[in-house]
């Protein structure tokens, strides 16, 4: 297990995602409200990037632009189609301030 350091909540916009890289992984972090939100960015339906698309803050959900697929940031899960799989999530600790990802 391996935590990397994503810095401090006001580094991120709420409601908006970033894509993030590190230790050979592309991430997409997306803040709302008080919680940090971590996925791969890759849409699982067709290989396209999370990050660009549209977050619903209501649902805690992220948008595929290419096709519209949604997923939950919560789980990863697809909550509509045309993805049947879910995205690969990853958990985020708060350090004294800081915010950290856990990679496997």
């Amino acid at each position: 297990m391996t935590t990397l350091d994503l810095g401090l909540l006001e580094d991120f916009a709420n409601g908006e995602a970033r894509q993030f890289k590190a230790e050979g992984r592309v991430l997409i972090v997306v803040r709302i409200e008080e919680d940090l939100y971590v996925l791969d960015d890759r849409c699982s339906h067709e290989d396209f990037s999370l990050a660009l698309g549209e977050v619903n803050v209501d649902e805690c959900e992220i948008e595929c632009v290419r096709h519209g697929a949604m997923f939950n940031l919560k789980d990863g899960q697809p909550t509509s189609f045309p993805a049947t799989r879910p995205v690969a999530r990853y958990d985020v600790i708060n350090r004294d301030g800081r915010y950290e990802v856990v990679l496997p």
